[in-house]
């Protein structure tokens, strides 16, 4: 894992790649990955594809929320079963607050419902926001908890 993290960076990774064929939840995954320099099977993408559009339609949890979710349990996670998981979701828990405190919810139904057209330019840049506030807020997290330099 690296010693310092660019969060401008990180931030332009995520909306690089979910301007380019990735979508929420892959671009989060994929930019802590690279940021962080996180020994990461690409499986992980493709265990995220499912999470757009609230679990791949339904409505449900935001997928970008999921992706840092992923990345939180990634470091933090327990690897086998019975180990302790409370530290993970205690910052699995802050994480989803500070989505709430800016967004309202974490759940991409009521995200994007002012939108309508889930194909609207405006439903597209209102994502792009919360994939960057996701990527930014996991990443802070990461790097507190790690001792990793972060700006």
């Amino acid at each position: 894992m690296v010693q310092s993290v660019s969060l401008e960076q990180l931030r332009k990774d995520a909306v690089d790649i979910f301007h380019n064929g990735f979508a929420c939840s892959e671009s989060v995954i994929y930019s802590i990955r690279k940021n962080f320099e996180l020994d990461m099977s690409d499986d992980a993408f493709a265990m995220s594809t499912g999470f757009p559009w609230g679990l791949g339609g339904a409505g449900c949890l935001c997928g970008a929320v999921a992706g840092g979710t992923m990345c939180i349990g990634y470091v933090f996670g327990r690897r086998k079963p019975g180990e302790p998981a409370g530290e993970c979701h205690k910052l699995t828990n802050e994480f989803a607050d500070a989505i709430t405190a800016k967004f309202g919810a974490t759940c991409c139904g009521r995200l994007i419902a002012p939108y309508g057209d889930r194909n609207s330019p405006e439903r597209k840049s209102f994502c792009t926001e919360l994939v960057e506030f996701a990527v930014t807020e996991a990443a802070k997290i990461i790097a507190r908890e790690k001792g990793i330099k972060a700006e």
